[in-house]
């Protein structure tokens, strides 16, 4: 009768530790990484100019995400950083709660300065997708941001409302590369006391 070693119930060896760490640190490497794509049939623009970008914006429209979920009053404020990136500070009023929330972040360009497509972290060595796909290249307006895929997307403005009909526009170019803009939450930014 021949015995047959069962390998599952053996105590691992330290190439199996290894080789089981290496494969758990590549995944991660390929998940950290997908995560600073850009979605399919999405063109970061060209010709962007980060000293008109920053400053204040407002959130007029966006994907409901948990980080986000229940705030109005929403806007991004973004401000040139000593080694040559972006402080992010994200703020919105959480009714609920009866308080704002913020958070506080950080991004850089991927690749050329002058194209719209950059990764923003807030936490840690984490970055996200921040591509610009339309602007306003004259006076920097309004812009549509996306994330790393279609389930982030976000309609920002320099005021709290915008014209219907540049709004309309950018509603008809998140649809036309495949952005499900039914799903959009238009953000409140009517006076209230707190």
């Amino acid at each position: 009768m021949s015995r047959t070693k069962n390998i599952f119930s053996q105590k691992p060896t330290n190439i199996k530790k290894i080789s089981i760490l290496f494969f758990i640190l590549l995944g991660g490497c390929i998940g950290i990484a997908g995560c600073t794509g850009i979605p399919e049939n999405v063109k970061p623009v060209k010709n962007f100019k980060l000293e008109k970008y920053l400053g204040k914006w407002y959130e007029i429209a966006r994907l409901d995400h948990s980080f986000e979920r229940g705030l109005s009053h929403v806007t991004a404020d973004y401000t040139l950083r000593n080694d040559g990136g972006i402080n992010v500070i994200n703020r919105g009023y959480s009714a609920k709660k009866g308080a704002w929330k913020e958070a506080a972040g950080k991004a850089y360009f991927v690749e050329d300065s002058e194209l719209g497509y950059l990764k923003v972290s807030f936490f840690g060595p984490f970055y996200g997708s921040y591509i610009i796909f339309e602007l306003d290249h004259k006076d920097y307006q309004y812009s549509l941001v996306c994330g790393p895929d279609k389930s982030y997307l976000w309609i920002l403005g320099r005021n709290p409302t915008m014209k219907k009909e540049i709004t309309s526009a950018l509603l008809e170019k998140a649809a036309a590369v495949g952005f499900d803009i039914s799903r959009l939450i238009f953000v409140n930014h009517e006076k209230c006391e707190w």
